[in-house]
C-alpha cells in the first residue's frame, strides 16, 4: 500500500468515525490530487449542520482532521474537507464578489473595502482579481481585523 493510499485509508476512518460520534448518517470518499488530499462527505440530511455558518463547522472539521492526522502520523497531511458541493459554489460566490469590487473600483475610481473575510477567502479573491486587468488589491489591518483593498490601477 502506497502512503498517499495508506493516508487516504486513515483520513477515511477519521471521518467516518467523527460521523458516528456526531450521530450523523453520511458518505465519505476521499480522493487525492497529487499531494492533496480531498475528503467528500455527502450527508444530505445534515449538509448544512456540517457546513454550519458561512462554512464555519466546515472549516472546524478540515482543522480537526488535519490535526487528528498529524497525531497519528507525525507528519502535516494537506487536505480540503468538502460537503455537498459548498466549497466550489462559495468560491463561485467568492470570484463574483471580485468582479463585482473591481468593476466598481474602475467605474468610481475609489477604493472598494472587503471586510469578514478569511485569509483563505482572500487567497481567491486576489487570485480572481490578478487576473482582471485595470486592478489591483492588498490586505490592510491586522489579525481579525484584516480586510482587502481593491483599487483601480
Amino acid at each position: 500500500m502506497s502512503k498517499s493510499s495508506s493516508t487516504s485509508s486513515q483520513l477515511q476512518e477519521l471521518t467516518e468515525k467523527l460521523l458516528t460520534l456526531l450521530s450523523i448518517q453520511g458518505s465519505v470518499v476521499v480522493n487525492s490530487e497529487g499531494d492533496v488530499h480531498i475528503v467528500t462527505i455527502d450527508s444530505p440530511e445534515s449538509s448544512g449542520l456540517l457546513i454550519g455558518a458561512h462554512g464555519a463547522t466546515l472549516g472546524a472539521i478540515q482543522s480537526f482532521l488535519s490535526m487528528a492526522m498529524r497525531a497519528r502520523t507525525g507528519e502535516w497531511v494537506k487536505l480540503s474537507v468538502d460537503i455537498a458541493g459548498w466549497k466550489a459554489k462559495h468560491e463561485e460566490y467568492l470570484v463574483s464578489l471580485a468582479k463585482q469590487a473591481a468593476d466598481r473600483a474602475k467605474s468610481t475610481g475609489e477604493p472598494q473595502y472587503l471586510y469578514n473575510l478569511n485569509p483563505a477567502q482572500r487567497r481567491v479573491i486576489h487570485t480572481a482579481l490578478s487576473e482582471i486587468g485595470g486592478v489591483k488589491s492588498e490586505s490592510a489591518g491586522e489579525g481579525v481585523e484584516r480586510y482587502m483593498v481593491v483599487t483601480s490601477s
